[in-house]
């Protein structure tokens, strides 16, 4: 019986069997095999049992560790007997040395590096994505909004190009945290290797290098949890990156603005009693489920502080933490390059926005002009700021309110106040920038 939604309405397979039981599984498996071969390696064990174990530690078998795990209490135990009864005799130098978060941290470091590069891909399709959409939209001028009201023009090309820049810098931060989160340990009880010996430094690196693992400096019992705080702090990072694009989309999407629409099926429901209504319910679901990603970094900065050399406080929420916001994660990241790919951009409504101050929104273009003219700049703001309100006041275009200016008599023509309101004029390098974004991104993109 499914329970939690991420087993039936979010999250893509990829990504779900990298945080199933099954791939847990084998991930700790992987570990205490990689350790067997790093220990008859360094002449610590005999390489006949080594080759024993790594040929047959594939057949224990989850369920039994299960069944092992209810009659002991321990769930590493449990896999470790498990392993053992498979391999015979050689079964006795399984988990020889280490301790259980030796192996099931350096699990964990083996799902996060599965994880990461899954991400990875996701970012690049997104990046692809609104690259492609800035270059097609770079000379599609439109209202640009702040505190919700209508500004001085820019351009949709811009607007995307802003997104795929944000998306380029997590691609940038993913490079960056792997060595630190992509980690394994041997360091034994509380970290001093003292079960290894001296070799005991060198074992865990031949460990961590058949694992393709970076290998921890130092650690007590556990791997020090700054490491998975900068992960949650990251995958937050992208949450809100996607958030933003969501509330943009929506806030564009509303009836009074009607810039752009998402994609919307044939046979699709908009509501189940207002026929006619059409939805953003994927950027919806973005944000609503970035509220979830998020959550996950309070609870991971506290399971880095703990007692002494470690407790158990940390275990029980990172087993819910790290496949929820992992999971949720990737879901949204392909959600939103889907929104984004069918996105409609209502031209109409650009352009009707764009006049609906009837050029008010081109003041500052004017004061600017005046300024180059020998006017001084607080005496033009304050002219074409009065102008503006007689306008707003009246409800008039802009540029009538201006000719009629005493104070402007003889400094523009009609024709020239005309082109200083024209939003097509006054969107200063918007195209420009875009090129160069996409000149910068576009290898990051693949």
């Amino acid at each position: 019986m499914a329970v939690h939604p991420i087993e039936y309405r979010y999250g893509t397979p990829e990504m779900r069997a990298v945080w199933s039981e099954e791939h847990r599984f084998a991930c700790i498996v992987a570990a205490e095999v990689a350790l067997v071969k790093a220990l008859a390696a360094t002449g610590m064990i005999p390489a006949e049992a080594a080759g024993i174990i790594s040929s047959r530690a594939g057949t224990a078998s989850l369920a039994r560790a299960k069944e092992i795990e209810e009659q002991i209490n321990h769930d590493m135990m449990a896999v470790v007997r498990a392993v053992s009864e498979v391999c015979g005799e050689a079964g006795g130098y399984v988990h020889y040395g280490a301790t259980s978060n030796d192996i099931l941290d350096t699990a964990t470091g083996l799902q996060l590096k599965d994880s990461l590069a899954l991400i990875g891909k996701r970012l690049q399709a997104l990046l692809r994505t609104l690259l492609d959409k800035s270059e097609e939209t770079k000379h599609l001028v439109c209202a640009a909004r702040t505190h919700g009201q209508i500004g001085v023009p820019t351009t949709y090309g811009l607007r995307f190009a802003i997104w795929a820049s944000e998306i380029g810098r997590h691609l940038d931060r993913l490079r960056e945290i792997r060595p630190r989160v992509e980690v394994g340990q041997l360091t034994g009880a509380v970290g001093t290797q003292a079960a290894l010996g001296p070799r005991g430094m060198e074992v865990q690196a031949v460990m961590m290098k058949e694992l393709g693992l970076v290998a921890v400096d130092v650690s007590n019992q556990i791997i020090s949890r700054d490491r998975y705080a900068e992960y949650f702090f990251f995958l937050a990072n992208i949450a809100t990156t996607l958030d933003k694009i969501g509330i943009e989309v929506r806030s564009l999407q509303r009836t009074e603005i009607g810039e752009v629409e998402e994609a919307f099926g044939k046979d699709q429901v908009g509501s189940s009693t207002m026929p006619h209504k059409r939805n953003p319910i994927r950027s919806e679901q973005v944000c609503g489920l970035a509220r979830i990603v998020r959550a996950a970094v309070g609870p991971a900065l506290q399971n880095n502080a703990l007692w002494d050399e470690r407790d158990l406080t940390n275990s029980s929420p990172e087993r819910i933490l790290f496949p929820e916001a992992t999971i949720l994660c990737d879901h949204i990241l392909v959600v939103m390059d889907k929104v984004i790919r069918g996105l409609t951009i209502r031209k109409d409504r650009v352009r009707e926005n764009l006049w609906v101050l009837q050029g008010v929104n081109m003041a500052e273009s004017v004061m600017i002009e005046l300024v180059k003219r020998g006017i001084g700049r607080q005496e033009a703001h304050e002219v074409v700021r009065t102008a503006s309100m007689d306008a707003l006041a009246m409800k008039r275009p802009l540029d009538e309110v201006l000719l009629e200016n005493p104070a402007l008599k003889g400094i523009f023509t009609a024709q020239e106040i005309r082109d200083l309101i024209d939003p097509e004029n006054y969107v200063g390098t918007a195209e420009a920038q875009v090129d160069r974004v996409i000149a910068k991104l576009a290898p990051l993109a693949g």
